[in-house]
């Protein structure tokens, strides 16, 4: 009965980055530094305020949208923290997780045969939401332009079909971030052309020697701009699944039919704890934002002294370093790895066909792990030069 399966879903791919931590688990000894999850806690006052919400009965299903004072709370710390300025009302939906926020964006403002332009190399779960929604996913290499898209290789791929361009910064798998100057050149070169930018910002909280800029704060741009953002990166509430979307009413109002009939609202204990984590916990990501900074530093240190070539990233928590001087396919460098020294890295591959050169390290690990598992890197370099 499978040739009875939707072509689309049959076609769709599993995520590379899931193969390999799950392979993982099967080599004794074995370190990882495959997943993009923070490996700190979420901070008790979050998680308490989440049992109050069971011990009080908040179990029952919220508005579509989501709580109103959480919407309010999600309004207030966007405009505190970025300058965006959203009505909680009519401007925001929250979600279970990012992931459903991008899916129901897609669905909502795709029809059959639109083209939406992406970086790549990209995180993996975009091209598969645009295909089940009808869409072309449209590559732009950013290879050779220090792994950003920036409106000059840009443009080339604007056609009359263009519906959406996504902007994922700070980026999954690169860590790079847009500069003030390079999303004001993207917005002179979008905001009068029929199309949406749909802005995945889901580690703006996570953005080092600089603050995060989003396009919506420029010009005309805020009218055509779907925001993606949410708590797993931010507030170490990966399993919470609690996203948003931050977009004109005009467009949320069309967004709310998609979601309601997808998921209803997100799950009303997990609002509660993100209430707290946007009000009370508000500046939680900072210490966990110091903590990161210095294993991306010690991280990128440690890759130049073993002669590896590799973009310095200013966001995110992964480097996305070239292995294309050994002679090896992302591939066989991962496995080769794995099996000689015990240490799971994400081939570049799985970030697309652009990505094949490449491995993604995740850096989102204690100091411990990625000193040893850096020691074995080295020695396992070492045998390959």
């Amino acid at each position: 009965m499978e040739h009875l399966i939707n072509p689309l879903v049959r076609d769709i791919q599993i995520s590379g980055i899931r193969k390999i931590s799950n392979l993982v688990s099967t080599i004794p000894g074995a370190l990882t530094l495959t997943i993009g999850q923070p490996d700190f806690p979420t901070p008790r006052h979050i998680i308490e305020a989440g049992q109050r919400a069971l011990d009080q009965n908040k179990t029952v299903y919220t508005q579509n949208p989501g709580l109103l004072e959480l919407r309010e709370a999600v309004s207030h710390f966007v405009k505190l923290k970025y300058g965006q300025t959203y009505r909680a009302a009519d401007e925001i939906i929250v979600t279970a997780g990012a992931s459903q926020a991008v899916d129901i964006t897609l669905r909502t403002i795709l029809t059959p045969g639109a083209e939406v332009i992406i970086p790549a190399p990209i995180y993996p779960g975009y091209e598969p939401l645009i295909r089940l929604a009808g869409g072309v996913p449209v590559y732009v290499d950013t290879r050779n332009n220090g792994l950003k898209l920036t409106a000059d290789i840009l443009e080339p791929y604007l056609t009359a079909n263009t519906r959406c361009v996504i902007l994922c910064y700070p980026s999954n798998p690169t860590g790079q971030v847009l500069t003030e100057k390079e999303l004001a050149d993207l917005a002179q070169l979008l905001e009068d052309r029929d199309l949406f930018i749909l802005s995945d910002e889901i580690y703006s909280e996570l953005v080092y020697g600089q603050s995060h800029h989003s396009i919506t704060t420029i010009g005309k741009m805020r009218e055509k701009t779907i925001v993606i953002n949410g708590l797993s990166k931010s507030h170490a509430m990966t399993g919470w699944r609690i996203g948003f979307t931050l977009a004109p009413a005009y467009l949320t109002e069309h967004m709310i039919k998609v979601h309601q009939y997808n998921v209803t609202c997100a799950s009303s204990v997990s609002q509660y704890a993100a209430l707290e984590a946007l009000t009370v916990g508000v500046d939680d990501a900072l210490p966990m934002r110091s903590a990161y900074e210095a294993r991306r530093d010690y991280v990128y240190d440690r890759l130049v002294a073993m002669g590896i070539d590799l973009e310095k990233p200013d966001g995110a928590f992964y480097l996305f370093p070239s292995i294309a001087k050994f002679g090896l396919s992302s591939m066989d460098f991962t496995m080769k790895l794995l099996q000689e020294e015990h240490v799971a890295v994400v081939p570049g591959d799985a970030f697309t066909s652009y990505g094949e050169g490449f491995i993604r390290i995740s850096y989102a690990y204690s100091q411990e792990v990625l000193e040893q598992s850096l020691d074995r890197l080295a020695r396992f370099v070492g045998k390959l030069k």
